[in-house]
């Protein structure tokens, strides 16, 4: 598949454009699975009681409350554009690789969250069960392109 230089990457043991493209997808895939995992367990009777706490204690600190249709349907929106954006990914081009560093870092946070709060909480916090599957793609997309930008992938199967 050519790269964002116009040469073809061959890696076959690596992420080349290709890789960074399925590990793009791993990840928004993870992320409707998480979406729905929260719709499904009342994320938001969470989010929106902890939101209010928080704004009680620190009032400059801007955070919203949302209702459920505009949660979901900006989540649902997120993960189209992330999903519009995979052929970009496919072709290894500069600016996805850039955003998948604050993306990786994000959703990588988002699962560490949700698994530390059950614990915390000693009880299944919403959306700990997709947690580990978000994880995992934010794992696979942070080191893919860490691969691909610090020269890691293996040209030609060598």
């Amino acid at each position: 598949m050519p790269s964002s230089r116009g040469k073809a990457d061959a890696s076959p043991g690596g992420l080349s454009g290709g890789g960074l493209g399925w590990a793009w997808i791993a990840l928004s895939l993870s992320l409707a699975i998480h979406v729905i995992d929260e719709a499904m367990t009342d994320f938001l009777s969470v989010y929106n009681l902890t939101v209010l706490a928080i704004r009680q204690r620190f009032p400059f600190f801007p955070l919203p409350v949302f209702t459920f249709e505009i949660w979901l349907s900006g989540l649902i929106g997120a993960v189209l554009l992330l999903l519009l954006l995979s052929p970009f990914a496919f072709r290894g081009a500069k600016w996805v690789r850039i955003l998948s560093y604050p993306l990786g870092i994000l959703m990588l946070g988002n699962g560490l969250l949700h698994i530390g709060g059950s614990f915390y909480l000693g009880r299944a916090m919403p959306g700990v069960y997709s947690s580990p599957l978000l994880l995992a793609s934010s794992i696979y997309l942070l080191t893919g392109v860490y691969r691909r930008n610090h020269g890691c992938i293996r040209s030609n199967g060598v």
